[in-house]
């Protein structure tokens, strides 16, 4: 994918406030409301976010572990995946949790992302990493694990199923519009993994969109014949790519230092947008931001909603015009 053309700029010309820190993804619902999980465990959804005086923040639900990747389902219920418990299914009308699953192959999952509901039952989700917890996630951007994993629950199962591994830290997730392949942001690598469900090569990855500016988080589509959405949580950084060329060994101490150091993330955001070809359809960045950190970007209530794992709430930015 060719990187140099010029992104339109992505200005936040809104924050609000949601009483929570770290809405890391944000999803909307057919009413233009957004759903969201803090690092309390509390799920959210925001109401009127046109209304500058009058945006609404209603709790749905509180998982006990730190809510990452959301899945709105049709039937009014959520699925979520929670870095402490697992996969969730959360009940919206009365907030109850359920554990769907909670380990692989007798391997507790330790840091489940994102997720994406397919429409035969199945639900496909990603591991980011099985070396490192949500609290150490630097740890193996730094090390270049390539431990993250995408995983398949089938209908009435409680064991998923390993799709695809070795993964450069597993992030966001999308099913293309035919459910023929899967999208998978792969972080640490800079890249979006196309894995085939159907067809001749089903069973086989391979790059949907490379070398990207920054580091791809989650993914969105609002519909199933939309646009794929991808945030970028940090921009390219060349001494990083140079220590992902060193010895194990030297990247494990880089590892164990990179844990123990204060992080703050860079002021550069973007967002991008592709069709189901991996055509780019959009470009938006800033390298100067006070909205630090984007994790998630999702189109509700006419804005581009920013979602965060560093911010105490949302950014509001303008779309850009279709193409």
């Amino acid at each position: 994918m060719a990187t140099a053309d010029r992104a339109r700029p992505l200005v936040p010309h809104r924050y609000v406030a949601i009483g929570g820190r770290g809405p890391e993804d944000v999803v909307a619902d057919s009413r233009g409301r957004v759903l969201t999980g803090v690092e309390d465990g509390r799920i959210l959804r925001l109401d009127r976010l046109d209304d500058p005086g009058g945006t609404r923040v209603e709790v749905l639900a509180e998982t006990g572990g730190r809510p990452l990747g959301l899945e709105l389902l049709s039937d009014d219920t959520l699925l979520v995946c929670d870095a402490e418990l697992g996969l969730l299914r959360v009940d919206l009308s009365d907030g109850t949790v359920r554990i769907l699953a909670d380990s692989v192959a007798g391997e507790r999952l330790r840091f489940c992302s994102n997720v994406v509901a397919l429409s035969d039952g199945s639900v496909c989700f990603t591991v980011a990493s099985r070396r490192y917890s949500l609290r150490q996630w630097i740890g193996d951007i730094a090390e270049h694990t390539g431990s993250g994993r995408l995983l398949r629950l089938a209908p009435g199962s409680e064991s998923p199923e390993v799709l695809l591994e070795g993964l450069q830290f597993a992030n966001g997730l999308v099913a293309s519009a035919d459910e023929s392949f899967l999208v998978v942001a792969e972080t640490g690598a800079r890249r979006l993994t196309r894995l085939w469900l159907t067809g001749p090569r089903a069973g086989r990855s391979e790059p949907f969109a490379e070398n990207l500016p920054g580091m791809p988080d989650n993914l969105w589509r609002g519909t199933p014949d939309g646009l794929l959405w991808v945030a970028l949580a940090g921009p390219r950084l060349p001494p990083l790519e140079l220590l992902h060329r060193s010895a194990p060994a030297v990247r494990r101490a880089a590892a164990r230092l990179a844990v123990r150091a204060p992080f703050r993330p860079t002021g550069g955001i973007g967002v991008f947008a592709f069709d189901d070809t991996g055509a780019r359809v959009h470009h938006l960045a800033a390298r100067h931001s006070r909205f630090r950190m984007v994790t998630s970007v999702c189109e509700a209530a006419g804005h581009l909603v920013l979602g965060s794992l560093w911010e105490p709430g949302v950014a509001l930015c303008e779309p850009p015009a279709p193409k």
